[in-house]
């Protein structure tokens, strides 16, 4: 109790983590710079590996895609083609018919026109017949042109209809169109 000098309290010195009251935690010494350098090679690597997985995830997206396209051109047709079986049945039954009367004949081939008709329904495909419009060169392709009583560049015949599939032409209609 005299007059001792007091010295600070070094909060590092062994002693001092004696006096630390319950539930105070002790200081927690800086990581090493070799420590930093484990910690940051070892989320690199983590990275790393994130990075590879979702390459190989894209490159597989990426393949699927590809294959998906090659089928879809593959098989693009195939609900028509499966439509023109029964018109191909249709055909072949007529040809195989034994004595077939014209009336017979007529027939089969107006259903089969019907079965084919109705293939090109599903599938959107549409019959161009102009007879009466205004020539266009999109959609029709003129022959000739003739003197008629229609008014200039009116398709006044059709030689040969035309067919468009949704809103592309497949085949122009061949026409003949009124002189100017």
């Amino acid at each position: 109790m005299g007059d001792e000098p007091t010295q600070p309290i070094d909060p590092l010195a062994p002693e001092a983590q004696h006096d630390l009251s319950p539930g105070t935690e002790a200081p927690q010494p800086e990581p090493t710079l070799e420590q930093q350098l484990l910690d940051a090679q070892a989320k690199a690597t983590e990275h790393y590996d994130a990075f590879l997985r979702a390459r190989a995830d894209l490159d597989n997206a990426a393949k699927r895609a590809i294959a998906d396209v090659s089928n879809a051109r593959k098989f693009a047709v195939e609900s028509f083609a499966n439509e023109l079986l029964a018109v191909r049945d249709s055909l072949e039954a007529a040809l195989a018919q034994q004595d077939p009367t014209f009336e017979t004949l007529k027939a089969g081939v107006e259903l089969t026109l019907k079965q084919l008709n109705a293939a090109f329904e599903r599938a959107k495909v549409a019959e161009l017949n102009p007879l009466g419009e205004k020539f266009d060169p999109h959609k029709h392709q003129a022959i000739a042109m003739v003197e008629a009583e229609a008014a200039p560049n009116t398709v006044v015949s059709v030689l040969q209809k035309g067919y468009q599939l949704n809103d592309r032409v497949l085949r122009p209609a061949m026409v003949t169109v009124a002189k100017a």
